[in-house]
């Protein structure tokens, strides 16, 4: 396969899909997962929360079966004017030793019900404009702990490339009458780049994958937040994530993974982006912004679909 240049679906970015640049040779090691240390007094174990930074939790101590903690150490706060916001660390298990992958899919469905109940609660709050949920699993993913967690981070103001995406899709709709993202799920779901479908969710790799084997999950209902879906969705969703994290850890890669909810955009449609972070970003990358990416979403689907872990 030659190389490419792809746009992604609504904004002005762009990535080369070059798979032959994956042959190159390497003089230095590129070793993807760092080694974890794992610390007898991990601080999102129960036993060690402190009691001043709980704001909820699921299920009874000992072993309650999420936590949800207020961040020790956060960038926005609501007592401060300067920087306005709300920082939460979703704790997903009690068990210090297992990842979101090794837990089963109707607790990772529980899971998505927590994000949608803090979600709800931390709408409340007018100020509230933004509201982006996601995960850091690895050093060089941006964990700073091992412990299997999550985060929501809640400002009172929209990103500006997010608030450029509203404006694009809202474009797309005067010109189409339809959601530009309802209209990529029906292209996707017939293409090589599709990972999973059923009648509630579907998953896929992007056209123009910035990261090596970016997949996107999208609930096939036009949903714009979390709170809306349901039971089904929830463990359809949490199927399929089970599955694709799983396939990233045999490749060794730290992943995150994110969505965004814009509280006053309702024609948004939600969407997971899980990002492994096996993409080294150089000097073409940092220079002109354009990416390179050596692995094609359609090599990465395939990747996806060839074992049902």
């Amino acid at each position: 396969m030659q190389s490419e240049l792809r746009k992604d679906y609504i904004q002005e970015k762009y990535v080369i899909i070059a798979p032959h640049r994956g042959k190159r040779p390497h003089d230095m090691a590129r070793s993807e997962r760092i080694k974890q240390f794992r610390s007898a007094t991990c601080v999102l174990c129960p036993e060690h929360w402190q009691k001043d930074l709980i704001i909820q939790y699921f299920g009874r101590f000992p072993k309650p079966d999420f936590g949800v903690l207020k961040n020790p150490f956060p960038a926005v706060s609501i007592d401060n004017p300067k920087a306005y916001g709300t920082q939460e660390v979703i704790v997903e298990t009690p068990d210090h030793e297992r990842e979101l992958d090794e837990l089963p899919i109707k607790h990772i469905a529980r899971l998505l019900e927590v994000y949608a109940a803090r979600t709800k609660e931390i709408s409340k709050n007018k100020k509230i404009e933004y509201i982006l949920i996601f995960k850091n699993t690895g050093g060089r993913a941006g964990a700073t702990l091992v412990h299997s967690h999550s985060q929501i981070f809640a400002t009172d103001f929209v990103p500006p490339h997010l608030f450029d995406k509203s404006q694009r899709v809202q474009a797309y709709k005067l010109t189409h009458g339809s959601c530009v993202y309802c209209d990529v799920i029906k292209k996707e779901r017939k293409g090589p780049r599709l990972i999973y479908e059923d009648k509630y969710v579907i998953a896929f790799c992007p056209y123009a994958s910035i990261h090596n084997y970016e997949a996107w999950i999208l609930p096939k209902r036009h949903l714009d937040n979390i709170i809306i879906l349901n039971r089904a969705e929830r463990y359809s969703w949490a199927k399929i994530l089970k599955r694709i994290l799983a396939r990233i850890n045999k490749l060794d890669l730290p992943y995150n993974y994110y969505f965004h909810q814009t509280i006053f955009d309702e024609d948004q449609h939600l969407y997971m982006k899980i990002v492994p972070r096996g993409s080294v970003w150089a000097g073409v990358e940092i220079g002109s912004g354009i990416v390179i990416n050596p692995i094609s979403p359609e090599e990465a689907a395939k990747y996806y679909r060839s074992h049902n872990t």
